[in-house]
């Protein structure tokens, strides 16, 4: 069977599965649609939050930005795995303990005040259509390779396909269609990194591999790739950075507070019985997540070696990287290069005439590479690889089976529709519970609620789909973009609400505001108003990165200091919360609370 029809019969079979898991799970009540009706085991939830966590950028984009990023990629690793701790540790329990199962509901209670709500479903809107904007863009790549369409139409595709099951299962159907989609998304993406690792250095485990020696040499994987990235102009793969060390630092609080502020995330503890049970599901969640997150590492830096080795025959033999004959021929490249020139995302251009692809740093401060690429007569560099496509591409570029190539395909797209639905809703409660039903029409009926919400998600789809056809950087880092929104904006007033009780709701609005302002403003500066090209503005601040050099997709830490600063300067020259509020607030801390919580829903 060939690769076409595999990939058609495998991820259709997938598509399949979850449709049916959501009819069969389809909600019935509005405490089904938005919480699962909190009876979901912790082990199911542990699974269903992974996929919920694990989105495109995960799956198919972090891997390739720690493959073109080198070490300093590792920022994602531990931005987005420490942040999980993060919420786990701090966040989770208490909010479960308090008993609203989304995040404008907490904020909107706990800093007695409806425009405070307001205020956070504004905020949640702007992170997670930002962050489904990022999952969009993953569909697009998935789609456009494996399914044989251009991008665009893999982004309609997806759209319909999340609409079927988010709308139609609420999410009991999103939580046992996403434990579903676990399974496939880490199957797809450790079964490759097996094969792969076994290939190149003799361990099963990639984990192993990573720093393993390459199969029939003396030499370590990481050592030849240092030595081969550096002769080529590149940065050394295991020391280099992105920007600033500051910027590092700044971008990985910036992920990690970030994380702690999803609401897509957050309302998982929410479907289970107890608040013992939304701490164990954490911990499972942690374990299931961290299959992925610790095989990342390898796959990226085999995947780097793959793909120069199949550019460049000298990388394997140990000769002269910029010998006449080392570069490969146009003509002979694989078939895989030409499957991924259809999409877009690859693309070849012979800039000397020699009928060769060189690839290297054309852009390099390295004098010793310089010289030698003006020696052999190259004109540039003749490659350009979309980082999100390592991961899809990976087992092709290492002549894996078909099936496998088949089965990541199914694994990318699972990975980013289980997050978008669980970003769609977040979007869907946060209108017609939090807005709706609390601020605009308090009388409005269950089923007119449950209407709101699918209107709501069908329209924050339509917009993410479209932003997603012209998305404003790498699905990464429209996610990182999604995360510093939260960062700033969501974040402090959650922590605020749970550790200070003399936190006001004066404070608390003033603080999200400006962190949010601050944030969007820097934002939208680099990317364009609302991230549409053409309407940037870096010249009113300063020009690009003015910011102590630090980029727009760090700048979320930044915000998120503004706004706690903001927030207990209003704090100090406005009233203290009432006593009944304080004293709420001190209950929630209290360690106990291991039955169910009453009027969770």
């Amino acid at each position: 069977m060939d690769l076409q029809t595999i990939t058609y019969v495998v991820v259709g079979a997938s598509f399949a599965l979850y449709i049916g898991i959501a009819i069969w799970a389809r909600a019935g009540s509005t405490s089904e649609f938005y919480v699962a009706g909190g009876g979901v085991h912790p082990i199911a939830n542990g699974m269903a939050t992974g996929a919920d966590w694990m989105s495109a950028a995960s799956f198919i984009s972090m891997a390739g930005l720690i493959s073109n990023m080198g070490y300093g990629g590792g920022l994602f690793l531990m931005g987005w795995t420490g942040g999980y701790v993060l919420l786990a540790m701090l966040l989770a329990p208490y909010l479960r303990k308090f008993g609203k199962f989304t995040v404008p509901q907490f904020i909107g209670d706990r800093f007695y005040s409806k425009s405070a709500s307001t205020v956070a479903v504004i905020c949640l809107l702007t992170a997670s259509i930002t962050y489904v904007i990022g999952q969009m863009t993953g569909v697009g790549v998935a789609f456009s390779r494996f399914l044989g369409v251009t991008n665009d139409t893999g982004i309609y595709i997806g759209m319909g396909i999340v609409f079927m099951y988010a709308v139609f299962g609420g999410m009991k159907g999103i939580t046992y269609t996403q434990v579903a989609q676990y399974v496939v998304l880490i199957l797809a993406y450790t079964v490759p990194a097996l094969f792969i690792s076994l290939q190149l250095t003799g361990h099963v485990l990639p984990q192993l591999g990573l720093g393993g020696t390459l199969v029939g040499t003396d030499v370590s994987l990481l050592t030849r790739l240092d030595q081969v990235v550096t002769d080529l102009g590149f940065g050394k793969y295991t020391t280099s950075v992105p920007g600033s060390t500051l910027n590092m630092f700044v971008y990985t609080v910036s992920l990690m507070i970030g994380t702690a502020g999803l609401p897509h995330v957050i309302v998982r503890f929410f479907t289970v019985p107890k608040v013992k049970d939304a701490r164990s599901s954490a911990g499972w969640a942690l374990v299931f997540i961290a299959l992925l997150y610790t095989t990342a590492p390898g796959v990226a830096a085999m995947a780097k070696y793959n793909l120069i080795s199949t550019v460049n025959s000298a990388v394997a033999t140990d000769g002269d990287l910029y010998a006449a004959d080392a570069s490969l021929e146009a003509d002979k490249r694989p078939a895989w290069m030409k499957r991924w020139e259809q999409t877009g995302l690859l693309k070849f251009e012979d800039k000397n005439g020699d009928g060769r692809i060189q690839y290297y740093n054309d852009k390099t401060t390295n004098a010793e590479a310089k010289a030698k690429a003006e020696a052999a007569g190259w004109k540039g560099n003749e490659l350009t690889v979309n980082p999100d496509i390592i991961v899809l591409a990976n087992p092709e570029i290492a002549l894996l089976p078909n099936w496998v190539i088949a089965l990541i395909a199914a694994g990318g797209l699972a990975a980013a529709l289980s997050t978008a639905a669980g970003l769609l809703m977040a979007i869907s409660s946060a209108v017609s519970h939090d807005l709706v039903k609390n601020v605009i029409a308090p009388d409005i009926s269950d089923k007119n609620e449950l209407l709101v919400g699918k209107v709501a998600m069908a329209f924050a789809i339509v917009l993410a789909g479209y932003l997603g056809l012209n998305p404003p950087g790498f699905a990464a880092g429209t996610v990182a973009l999604a995360f510093g929104i939260a960062a700033s904006s969501l974040f402090p007033a959650i922590m605020m609400g749970i550790f200070s009780k003399k936190m006001n709701k004066e404070g608390a609005i003033a603080g999200m505001l400006s962190g949010l302002f601050i944030t969007l403003l820097y934002v939208f500066a680099h990317k364009g108003l609302f991230f549409i090209k053409g309407t940037e503005f870096t010249g009113l601040i300063g020009g690009p990165n003015s910011f102590f050099g630090i980029t727009p997709e760090a700048f979320g830490a930044i915000g998120a200091l503004v706004n706690f600063a903001v927030a207990f300067l209003v704090d100090k020259v406005t009233k203290e919360p009432p006593e009944h509020i304080q004293a709420l607030v001190e209950s929630v801390r209290i360690p106990r609370g291991s039955k169910a919580v009453d009027g969770a829903h």
